[in-house]
């Protein structure tokens, strides 16, 4: 179903209920989960706990990741300052499935007060289970890819 055996994930304390509920959905599904914190909803902040998932999925053996936080937007932006990430911002299912059909995002970002946990699990689903479509959006993604070289 899933075209991936394993995934890392992480949130800040702001997205941590939605992160325990996500990853226990992965498990369900199979998935080989690593749980990169936080682990309660203490305050910490998250580029302390983005950047893990993002360098796990850029360089050692996990192939998608997942990271949430109030709104994912600061989650998004630290993913992507690793070289190697191309992480969307999702907030609709369709979001999802265009981030890997267009962009091939090997990372999502989920906003826990943007959406609700049945939103959020379908957008994790959508994105697991969707194509890169390839053809003109392969162009556009490898454009992406050349102009990570400055980090």
């Amino acid at each position: 179903m899933y075209r991936v055996r394993k995934i890392a994930i992480g949130s800040d304390h702001a997205g941590f209920a939605y992160k325990k509920q996500i990853a226990a959905f992965l498990r369900s599904k199979g998935l080989e989960v690593a749980d990169m914190g936080t682990d309660s909803e203490a305050p910490v902040d998250y580029p302390l706990l983005v950047r893990p998932v993002a360098e796990a999925v850029a360089r050692s053996g996990y192939p998608a990741g997942i990271v949430l936080g109030g709104s994912g937007n600061g989650e998004a932006i630290v993913a992507n300052k690793v070289k190697g990430i191309r992480c969307a911002l999702c907030w609709s299912v369709e979001t999802a499935r265009l981030a890997k059909e267009h962009n091939d995002a090997n990372m999502i970002s989920i906003g826990q007060r943007t959406i609700s946990l049945e939103t959020a699990l379908a957008v994790v689903d959508a994105w697991l289970t969707a194509e890169f479509q390839g053809g003109r959006h392969a162009r556009r993604v490898q454009e992406i890819t050349e102009m990570d070289t400055t980090r």
